[in-house]
């Protein structure tokens, strides 16, 4: 062997994206598993507090609305200050956050916390996408990349669920929140030595009204689905204020053409339409899941906090299999038929769940998170790049805030909605049966409507 070619530019470059991936994969791995042990801990959080359903899903939902609300102002970050930077600040927030709620002494400090970490969040994501995105220039590359960036969050449920129902059992819930510090400090300390930092500020500036309003409209979507059941006068004022902050949204955008925080031509590429649709259909349905499935478990007695997130492992099992090829089978079948048949597949995981919701066995919601599993595994990889790999390297940031919109928008729905379709059917096997058929409807629509805006023309 040449040994000049071990200590060749082209190999050291390559074992810096291969630390990179890592540091980029430990990010995800913050996320997802705090998201993944919180689902777990609601039961006994609310029985410690004595918190009603409706504080319950604010524990969830403070998080995914302090995220939709900021994600376009922390991608915009990242391209006007440092991509690397900001994925740091967004490190060292959620783990700061993480400690806030594990010394929580009231719900609502929970909730606190829990919002804060959504602000690390919206830092964190969006800059890692964005830094995939500008480390790895080759399209098939970058495809290899997100598939093992996406095959984490898979990973990140796996280990979650039995990592927290043991937690729980044997050191508490507070114990849930402790266990992503160690993650989020790893990420913090590599990314420094193996992230470039860049940045594309030319033209460019923190719009404060387009913020603003895009802060509102976001704000105010996800504030009237979590209070649709509860408080539907409340919904209804917190939606027309959503859609007046919309469409004054647009309005700015529009005068500011390519120096817009968004920009609006970005929605003429089908594909990019097609993947954000795609995305809200994805989430939508899966993180309602995640959030009825073991509440209703326990709350039947069929299966207690350790058990239900034994129960969830056969999905993240499937998803980890197939995410890391799904690039490949992209670069095949094309990203279209790959994004919205997966979308597809999920739905249908949600109709068996719904079929088998009021039997005895946990059999046919166990084949039903396995098809979801398969869905997630094919199209998230494959949805991710398609929205960062549809503009130029330099809005990298602003279309990873877009896609992981849409990506929040669907779950925080998705919880909120389904979460209120169950209560109204009184909970149980019965409201978890009607909120999956309603899951179901929505995957399937968004994947049929992402196949037809992202045909070829």
């Amino acid at each position: 062997m040449n040994m000049a070619s071990l200590f060749s530019p082209a190999r050291a470059a390559g074992k810096r994206q291969g630390l990179a991936l890592i540091t980029l994969c430990l990010a995800v791995l913050v996320a997802q598993i705090d998201m993944a042990v919180v689902n777990l801990g609601t039961r006994p959080i609310g029985e410690y507090f004595s918190a009603s359903v409706i504080a319950l899903q604010w524990v969830l939902d403070s998080y995914n609305l302090v995220y939709a609300v900021l994600l376009l102002t922390g991608g915009l970050l990242a391209d006007l200050y440092g991509r690397r930077r900001i994925f740091m600040m967004g490190a060292a927030v959620f783990t700061g956050a993480s400690l806030l709620c594990a010394m929580a002494t009231s719900v609502w400090l929970l909730v606190a916390g829990r919002a804060l970490a959504g602000l690390g969040a919206a830092l964190l994501m969006p800059a890692s996408l964005a830094i995939i995105r500008v480390t790895w220039q080759d399209s098939a590359e970058r495809g290899r990349a997100l598939g093992i960036w996406a095959a984490c969050n898979g990973l990140a449920m796996a280990i979650g669920a039995p990592l927290g129902g043991v937690l729980i059992r044997h050191f508490g819930w507070r114990s849930i929140f402790l266990a992503v510090i160690p993650l989020g400090l790893a990420a913090l300390v590599l990314a420094l030595p193996s992230i470039a930092e860049s940045s594309d500020p030319e033209d460019r500036s923190f719009d404060a009204m387009a913020q603003a309003f895009g802060a509102l409209a976001l704000g105010g979507l996800a504030f009237a689905a979590i209070q649709s059941h509860d408080a539907p006068r409340l919904a209804a004022a917190a939606w027309v204020a959503a859609a007046a902050a919309f469409v004054l949204f647009v309005r700015i955008e529009r005068g500011k053409g390519a120096a817009a925080l968004v920009p609006l031509d970005i929605f003429g590429v089908p594909a990019f339409r097609g993947a954000m649709a795609a995305t809200i259909g994805m989430t939508f349905g899966m993180y309602g899941a995640l959030f009825l499935l073991p509440l209703t478990w326990q709350g039947t007695g069929m299966l207690d906090a350790a058990h239900a997130g034994l129960a969830l492992i056969p999905m993240s099992l499937v998803f980890v299999a197939v995410s890391p090829f799904s690039g490949r089978l992209a670069g095949w079948l094309g990203p279209r038929a790959l994004t919205c048949g997966g979308v597809a597949v999920i739905g249908c995981g949600l109709l068996l769940i719904g079929l088998g919701a009021q039997r005895a066995s946990i059999v046919p919601a166990e084949l039903g998170l396995m098809l979801t599993g398969l869905g997630m595994g094919l199209a998230t990889g494959p949805l991710m790049g398609e929205a960062v790999g549809a503009v130029d390297a330099a809005r990298s940031g602003t279309a990873a805030s877009l896609i992981n919109v849409a990506r929040i928008a669907g779950a925080t729905l998705g919880v909120a909605v389904l979460g209120a379709v169950y209560a109204a059917a009184h909970g149980g096997p019965g409201g978890l049966r009607l909120a999956m058929f309603c899951g179901a409807a929505m995957q399937i629509g968004c994947a049929a409507f992402a196949w037809h805006t992202a045909r070829p023309r």
